[in-house]
């Protein structure tokens, strides 16, 4: 089945989920950072009536119900190299802890990629199956996610990660 998206009901809203023949490619809270453009995501479908988005809905409904601490589901997200290694290493991160964009950044070589980090993390278009709500400012505080810092508190809190209050602008 070519690229299909499909607006999946959940506790944290309803949510834009695409698809292609590889698996999953794009996951989308509503009033996301950086949404897909309106002709990439293919026709439009009923979610419980796509076997892919049928198990998404599931197996999220499980990790908001603190039932599930990974998804097993096929993902196909478009990004250059640098994103790609970005995004394997938060898979990494285990659920309920966090790490920093320096912490990533070292992990890659050189601490002076952390904005770049930062941009791959804020790209992610699989939010919570790779889990970039888990990377935190260098003192643990909440800084930005795609969806909204009230959803990354939730999910942080929901795994039981600990939280710091969310960084001043001023």
């Amino acid at each position: 089945m070519p690229s299909r998206h499909a607006a999946l009901p959940t506790a944290l809203g309803e949510l834009l989920v695409v698809a292609d023949d590889d698996g999953l490619t794009g996951i989308y809270f509503p009033g996301h950072w950086h949404p897909p453009a309106a002709g990439s995501i293919g026709v439009e479908v009923e979610a419980h009536d796509d076997r892919l988005f049928a198990a998404l809905g599931a197996q999220l409904g499980e990790y908001l119900e603190g039932r599930r601490t990974g998804f097993d589901l096929p993902m196909s997200p478009a990004g250059d190299e640098f994103q790609h290694a970005v995004w394997a290493m938060l898979r990494e991160i285990p659920y309920g802890e966090t790490t920093s964009y320096g912490e990533l950044a070292l992990r890659l070589g050189d601490r002076n990629l952390a904005r770049r980090v930062g941009n791959a993390v804020g790209r992610n278009p699989l939010s919570i199956l790779v889990p970039c709500h888990r990377v935190v400012g260098a003192h643990g505080s909440l800084t930005g996610y795609a969806g909204g810092l009230e959803r990354k508190r939730f999910l942080l809190e929901l795994e039981g990660a600990p939280v710091v209050a969310q960084a001043r602008l001023f």
